[in-house]
């Protein structure tokens, strides 16, 4: 255990972090909550019709700490839920020896309430009329507020003043990627996170493949001068380790546009879970000392000084964040920033990044973090089989033993991140991080963003559905220009500030991707949500028969939703200049466009409404809502922008182009 202060252990809450509702299905629910004992926990549900019942479920456990455990809670129900009506809920503590034999305490949180509400609930509404979705929170972005936080006010207002025209309730909120940033981690978080650390005593970790730096397990990490602001020299300085300290400190130095840095990148696995704990919830910031730590030069202390005002921002809206958890079922999947920036980029990414000790620890705390605080409960079942969880906790008992090395080995080649919920339509979550389609031309090339394998599999798990909403964490259908700016830096192998990966700068990938939305088996409605990019746009997308098939029936209608950031955005004068140039450049009569790989297609971009002229892609913070009709297809795509702004976007069938 890291040595703990004598006031540690004081005043830590019960339930750290959650309840996070995970998901709820006819007849099973699953919340996700962190707390600082084992707990024995009973559920009682108040349903729509005024009946309340008390239920025992399944709570598996993980201990992660002295004063720390995780727990999935699963309740399974005899009857099926009611449809489109609140379901309330509330937790119940047993007491004494934890048996309920001393009786039960109910866990009341008014912070958990919205107006008029004595609990928190959830409606369960497998016909999805509207859902929620972003991606890309970053603690420390200096302004614009926090889209989670405006999801939040939007359910309040759907609940005490809805108005004759309201949404109907979400079915889901979806996170679609970069959720966490273990990559770019701000001074003051990374003070919090040390200090959460030592509060929950949390497992010091033997850390492998820094030996020149005389860092050897989390006290040494935690007591070198290198580790604020200057984590790369934590590498001994050979030929290898330099390129290692390219990908993953340089990971997010992008020099073209922006001077951001990943020298506070994230190592160990206790580093990671407290970060995610101070992500979602305002209870773990109680009491924190974030006070500069010593030793910082001057350039380092005026950035901690910066992003502690960012830091405070971010902690003013956490109230919201957890109470919006508590409310909606949470989907999630990764992107690069939950793990690392650019993580399986290439061929040769992959092999510089695994084939070192410590940069293989360091992916491999980050996804064994994704999988106790996001992955579990995006599918439960498939976490409880083989031993895996038991695995997890052996890992948990010692971390940096063999254990712990042997599970970084099993998830590393684990093919199960993506899922399936079973709605109408059906919320396809694609894994396009570890599936990757390498390129044969280049080790340096962008591998493809699913290999034929994944892709087959999502051909047959598109069958037959008529509609379908695809979540995929880049955009499938992205902005061209920026696509071929991306291109062109990949080829030299020079960063740039927005990913060098897209869904067509793999020939293979590109070409089964298309041919997948073309296949008459498919769904005719396809609504595509994603983020990563930094700003948001919406395309409505036609792919035009071809060959023989030109007289049959017409081929899908495709939305490419994209919402980002949640908590980040693109530098606003850089985004306007390329989108006004992307539109004149890429102009249906631009022989440009016969050098693209999205032929045959008929595209029409969006107005997001009450922005300049010629503007098509929106940049703020925010979430988007998402509205559809009896079909599937969208009735009314919008951003709720953190600062109360609703922005909807237009159809603007006059700027259609056949690309």
């Amino acid at each position: 255990m890291l040595p703990t202060p004598a006031a540690a252990a004081q005043d830590l809450p019960l339930v750290l972090a959650g309840p996070v509702l995970r998901r709820v299905q006819a007849r099973r629910i699953a919340w996700w909550m962190a707390c600082t004992r084992p707990v024995v926990l009973r559920v009682r549900l108040q349903h729509p019709d005024g009946r309340t019942a008390t239920h025992e479920p399944t709570v598996h456990t993980l201990r992660v700490g002295e004063r720390l455990v995780i727990a999935l809670i699963e309740l399974a129900l005899d009857e099926d839920l009611a449809r489109d009506a609140r379901t309330g809920y509330r937790f119940e503590f047993a007491d004494g020896e934890g048996d309920g034999e001393g009786g039960w305490t109910p866990h009341h949180d008014p912070a958990l309430c919205y107006p008029g509400h004595d609990g928190p609930g959830f409606v369960f509404a497998p016909r999805v009329r509207a859902l929620l979705h972003g991606s890309c929170r970053k603690p420390h972005h200096a302004g614009g507020g926090d889209g989670l936080a405006r999801a939040d006010a939007h359910l309040e207002q759907l609940l005490t003043a809805p108005g004759p025209e309201a949404p109907p309730w979400p079915s889901a909120l979806v996170l679609s990627g970069d959720q966490v940033y273990c990559d770019d981690v701000a001074g003051p978080m990374l003070r919090a996170i040390h200090g959460l650390m030592q509060r929950l005593g949390l497992r010091g970790e033997r850390i492998a493949g820094a030996n020149g730096s005389g860092v050897r397990d989390t006290a040494d990490l935690l007591a070198h001068p290198a580790t604020y602001y200057h984590r790369e020299q934590l590498l001994p300085r050979t030929p290898r380790s330099e390129r290692l300290i390219d990908l993953v400190f340089e990971g997010v130095k992008k020099p073209v546009f922006t001077t951001d840095n990943a020298h506070n990148h994230l190592i160990t696995l206790g580093e990671v879970i407290a970060m995610y704990l101070l992500v979602w919830s305002p209870l773990p910031w109680q009491g924190m000392d974030l006070s500069p730590p010593p030793g910082l030069d001057p350039a380092c202390a005026e950035r901690y000084a910066r992003e502690s005002e960012a830091i405070a921002a971010f902690r003013e809206g956490l109230p919201a964040v957890r109470r919006l958890l508590a409310h909606l079922p949470v989907a999630m999947v990764f992107d690069d920033h939950d793990i690392t920036d650019d993580w399986n980029l290439s061929r040769e990414w992959e092999d510089v990044a695994y084939g070192h000790a410590f940069s293989r620890r360091v992916i491999g705390n980050a996804l064994i973090a994704y999988l106790l605080q996001q992955a579990w409960g995006n599918r439960p079942e498939a976490f409880a089989r083989e031993g895996l969880l038991e695995q997890v906790q052996a890992a948990l008992d010692e971390p940096g033993g063999a254990a712990h090395d042997a599970l970084i080995e099993r998830l590393l080649r684990w093919r199960d991140w993506h899922y399936v919920w079973p709605t109408t339509p059906p919320l396809m979550v694609l894994d396009s991080r570890t599936h990757r389609w390498r390129s044969e031309v280049s080790p340096r090339r962008p591998s493809g963003l699913m290999d034929w394998e994944a892709l087959t599999d999502l051909q047959q798990a598109l069958r037959d559905h008529p509609a379908v909403l695809l979540v995929a964490s880049a955009p499938i259908f992205g902005v061209k220009l920026i696509e071929t700016i991306q291109r062109v830096f990949s080829f030299f192998g020079r960063p740039l500030m927005v990913d060098a990966e897209n869904w067509m700068s793999h020939p293979g990938a590109a070409s089964a991707m298309l041919n997948i939305f073309r296949h008459p088996r498919t769904p005719q409605t396809f609504v595509v949500l994603s983020g990563d990019v930094h700003y948001s746009f919406v395309y409505d997308v036609e792919l035009r028969p071809r060959g023989r098939r030109l007289l049959q029936t017409p081929g899908p209608h495709i939305w490419q939703v994209c919402s980002s950031g949640l908590r980040n955005t693109f530098p606003d004068g850089l985004l306007a200049r390329l989108d006004h140039l992307n539109r004149w450049l890429f102009s249906p009569r631009s022989p440009l466009n016969r050098f693209t790989r999205r032929r045959h297609m008929t595209v029409t971009p969006r107005k997001p409404e009450g922005t300049p002229p010629g503007r098509r892609l929106l940049n703020g913070c925010g979430v988007g809502l998402l509205e559809l009709d009896e079909h599937g297809a969208p009735q009314r795509i919008s951003q709720l922008l953190a600062d109360g702004r609703t922005v909807v976007f237009v159809p603007r069938e006059d700027e259609a182009r056949e690309d």
